[in-house]
């Protein structure tokens, strides 16, 4: 269940909300709900390019008793930064752009670890989908012992485009799989580089790894077949990491 600092309820305060520049997650809104109210919810989320979903009542109660209205927000805990803004003032302060790319990754725990290993190993930042990722609440920003304060973290509406936009941009593009033919060891790292992590269960989406330079698989010798995604984040910035280092020697 969210906690009451995660949500907004009420059609007035999610409307208000959203015009005040709020981070809002997503909304979550009661199957059929109509009226002149809810048709003004509709058009701000809207022009604030936010997602919706239709729901049956139960979904919201579960959330809180209150007078809810039928419509629910879940507000983000940090604050999303532009991917373009972002890389121009990484190349602008001459930063060599070390990025993660989340697929599909669900799990608020892991994603807080994520951060958190992320930020410790000095990737400048995160990239996210607005569907089907982990959502960024209080949870997630206490695994990640803060992390998620200091790393900027980009939501955008496609993960392809934005990979096609770092690419484009003169960044190396490397997927983690097991499927690839390359020890992780064996990749070049030195330069500008976003590294694709997928969920533990389904790895790299198919369309994510066409667009990918190359993959980069870590062994694994014991009879468990992979390691889990935020230890396997770890494993990977910190060769990062080391071949940076040896390189600016």
């Amino acid at each position: 269940m969210a906690q009451k600092s995660d949500f907004l309820f009420g059609i007035r305060s999610v409307i208000e909300a959203i015009r005040s520049g709020k981070e809002i997650e997503k909304v979550l809104v009661k199957k059929g709900l109509q009226g002149e109210l809810y048709e003004e919810l509709v058009e701000t989320m809207k022009e604030a390019g936010i997602t919706w979903q239709a729901v049956p009542i139960d979904r919201i109660n579960r959330a809180t008793r209150k007078n809810h209205q039928g419509v629910i927000a879940f507000v983000s805990a940090i604050s999303y930064q532009d991917l373009e803004n972002t890389l121009i003032g990484l190349f602008e302060d001459g930063k060599n752009p070390l990025i993660l790319v989340l697929d599909g990754i669900t799990d608020i725990r892991n994603m807080g670890a994520i951060a958190r290993s992320a930020e410790c190993a000095g990737v400048h930042a995160i990239v996210i989908p607005e569907k089907g990722g982990a959502r960024i609440n209080a949870d997630a920003v206490k695994t990640s012992a803060g992390a998620l304060y200091n790393i900027p973290v980009s939501r955008v509406p496609n993960l392809y485009k934005a990979l096609e936009y770092l690419k484009n941009s003169g960044l190396k593009i490397v997927a983690a799989t097991e499927k690839a033919n390359d020890d992780y060891t064996k990749i070049d790292f030195t330069g500008p580089t976003a590294i694709v992590l997928g969920a533990e269960d389904k790895g790299v989406s198919a369309q994510m790894l066409k667009i990918c330079d190359t993959g980069a698989k870590i062994p694994v010798v014991g009879s468990i077949g992979s390691l889990n995604v935020s230890v396997a984040t770890g494993v990977l910035v910190y060769e990062v990491v080391r071949q940076r280092a040896i390189v600016a020697e």
